[in-house]
């Protein structure tokens, strides 16, 4: 074990950590795959050649949001979508905005609660987007006036930053914010950037009806978001003295908008351009060949996702000369969620992931930037997610997403599409392996399995751990985030069961649980297809993928736990020869240990878990596997062991509740065969 692991995991996870002491703020120039595509016409001085000539008018409409003068467009709106908005927008008026009381935001520090007030900020915002939305394409004063009062609500909010993230408890000991420090955070971009949009759209109305609140707007953009992004280096997601994640692109990118959109100095938004690609180009630069995201799917949309919208803003305002859309990492980073989708609404989830789409992602992007890539699988993909009757985009995706569906003809009238579901994917950087019986097609059994380390971004402690689908649903299971509170990332993470290996489907030498940071990491000893490279594997048929997982937990020197995952798929044969053609998957554990001892396997099930014959039955939505498992000497038995939900967002994706089952076994040395069969 680290010397310290629980402050390790801190260290990784905290949100507003201050640079260490004897760590250096290092600003300078940084080159990444940005600067290698660009060179230097992404710095400050090309970047006030590109944009010197080009009046601020003109860059605000470079960016696409229509101002609600252009009534021919907004007409064209689709119009499933704006039923849905105005409905909804209906209901909102003529009741109190939602409160965001210090109370709540004291909580955070008082009992660790910090959704609650999340969700009145949320609130709050969504109710501006519905007001925005029904202003521009009604024209009408009310409405206007009802967004009017939506962006003085978030201008007279004493902090956009949340209290998770806020810096004013660590740095004064506050349970309040500190107004004269506003902290620029995730949520403080997303309100910039609303606001501008917001102010895009209506401003004409609001000059005639509301003097001084564009004014507003721009003085607390000024004094929360433009200031502090302009000044302060120790910033930690500027990347500047430690590693990025998705708050790096996500903040970058609403804050860029922000300053397109509010700024009239084009000097000095060449500048804050330069500034966001250089540090963009950390971000990019961490992103490995394969594309793969640690933090899985749910953060593919709030960080590479975020990244593709700021490269968008970027080829804009620059008349295309910055375009990312040759950039190999970038093609492959897009591929991602589409290569972990298992069918429907269930996706391959790893980290603090949620395994089903919550519906409301904003599927235009992915739309678009599949037209640019030329990919047709990512297109469709996007396509899938489409709906006869439904609407085109989703107010709790924000009002900047929002609106770019809204105004994207292409994808209000974009007919569904079947997904890609690649038959196998190979991705080494994470060592992740998702297998199915036949391309395009959610029937039969669906295996996801992995490696990699336990110093991954939103780290589970999962290396080893494994999926399973039967008809795209999730069966055998990773559990994925509960309801964040102070403890989610504090030195108390590993606590909350959900991250624990012990609830995740993976074995426990001794009982141990694995161990948390770099050191603590899987090794691959067959990896599918042969050697690992940075495209995912296309075949079909049988699939093995071996990993030695002794890393992983504080075990002896020359101790070993290999895990062996065989996938024979349709058409194959099954594992033991039989020849049927039914999807069948082997997992195998093989220890072998210096010290004898007791032992547990884990598997994590979704659903009703019953016994038949000499194992058992999962089942739910209509779909069932059976389980088996033998340690050589005959059929082993699990005990079950039941976890009754009781947080919403664990039960909105599971249901009530999850079973382990926990087979024991023991011995120096020894093997335990697991089979899992569909069940029609």
């Amino acid at each position: 074990m680290t010397p310290n692991p629980e402050a390790d995991a801190l260290s990784r996870v905290s949100a507003h950590a201050a640079p260490p002491d004897g760590v250096t703020v290092n600003p300078a120039e940084f080159h990444g795959p940005l600067f290698a595509h660009w060179g230097p016409a992404m710095r400050a001085e090309a970047l006030r050649s590109t944009l010197g000539g080009v009046a601020a008018a003109d860059l605000r409409d470079r960016v696409g949001i229509l101002p609600i003068d252009r009534r021919d467009r907004w007409a064209q709106a689709d119009p499933i979508t704006i039923e849905r908005i105005m409905a909804a927008a209906g209901n909102d008026r003529g009741r109190p905005w939602p409160d965001a009381l210090g109370s709540l935001f004291a909580r955070y520090v008082r009992d660790g609660d910090r959704a609650t007030y999340e969700r009145a900020v949320s609130d709050r915002q969504e109710r501006l987007t519905r007001a925005v939305i029904a202003a521009a394409v009604t024209d009408d004063p009310a409405w206007i006036d009802e967004a009017g009062d939506g962006v003085v609500v978030l201008c007279e909010q004493s902090t956009w930053s949340l209290p998770a993230h806020d810096d004013a408890h660590a740095r004064r000991g506050f349970v309040l914010p500190d107004v004269d420090a506003p902290y620029l955070d995730l949520i403080a971009g997303e309100i910039v950037a609303q606001l501008a949009v917001a102010d895009r759209i209506l401003g004409a109305r609001w000059d005639a009806r509301w003097p001084g609140l564009r004014e507003r707007i721009r003085r607390e953009a000024e004094a929360r978001v433009f200031t502090p992004f302009e000044t302060r280096d120790d910033l930690w997601w500027l990347g500047y003295w430690r590693d990025v994640n998705n708050w790096n692109p996500w903040i970058l990118g609403n804050t860029l908008l922000a300053a397109v959109l509010l700024l009239d100095d084009a000097a000095r938004v060449a500048r804050m351009l330069a500034r966001a690609l250089d540090s963009l180009d950390r971000y990019v630069a961490e992103l490995p060949a394969d594309g793969a995201i640690d933090e899985g799917v749910a953060y593919w949309w709030n960080g590479a996702g975020r990244m593709l919208e700021m490269l968008d803003t970027v080829a804009a305002i620059t008349g295309g000369r910055l375009d990312a859309a040759g950039i190999p990492v970038v093609a492959e980073t897009l591929r991602f969620p589409m290569r972990m989708h298992l069918g429907g609404d269930w996706y391959v989830n790893v980290a603090d992931g949620w395994a089903r789409s919550r519906g409301h992602e904003p599927w235009q992007l992915p739309f678009r930037w599949g037209g640019l890539t030329a990919d047709a699988q990512v297109a469709d993909w996007a396509r899938a997610a489409r709906r006869p009757g439904a609407p085109a985009a989703d107010v709790a995706g924000g009002l900047p997403r929002l609106v770019r569906a809204l105004a994207d003809p292409a994808w209000r009238d974009a007919a569904p599409a079947a997904p890609p579901l690649p038959a196998a994917v190979w991705l080494p950087s994470v060592q992740v392996l998702v297998r199915r019986g036949e391309a395009g097609s959610a029937t039969g059994l669906a295996l996801a399995a992995k490696g990699g380390t336990n110093d991954e971004n939103h780290n589970h402690k999962d290396l080893g751990s494994f999926l399973v689908a039967a008809g795209g649903r999730q069966l055998l299971v990773d559990v994925g985030k509960p309801t964040y509170t102070a403890q989610t990332f504090s030195a108390g993470r590993y606590r909350i069961r959900a991250m624990q290996s012990g609830w995740h489907s993976a074995p426990a030498p001794f009982g141990l649980e694995q161990g948390e940071g770099p050191a603590f990491a899987a090794r691959v000893i067959t990896a599918p297809q042969g050697e690992p490279g940075p495209a995912p594997s296309t075949d079909s048929g049988t699939a093995e993928f071996e990993l030695e997982l002794a890393g992983a937990y504080p075990l002896a020197e020359g101790d070993s736990w290999r895990r062996r995952f065989r996938f024979a798929g349709s058409g194959s044969g099954s594992a033991s020869g039989s020849g049927s053609g039914a999807d069948r998957i082997e997992v195998t554990d093989r220890w072998r240990l210096r010290e004898d001892g007791a032992h547990r396997v884990h598997l994590i099930a979704a659903g009703d878990v019953v016994p038949a014959g000499s194992g058992l039955e999962v089942g739910a939505d209509g779909h069932r596997i059976r389980i088996t498992a033998d340690d050589g000497t005959g059929p082993v038995a699990p005990a079950l062991e039941v976890w009754e939900l009781d947080d919403p967002e664990l039960i909105a994706v599971w249901g009530p509740r999850l079973t382990r089952l926990v087979y024991a076994v023991s011995g120096r040395s020894g093997t335990l065969a697991t089979v899992i069969e569909e069940l029609s």
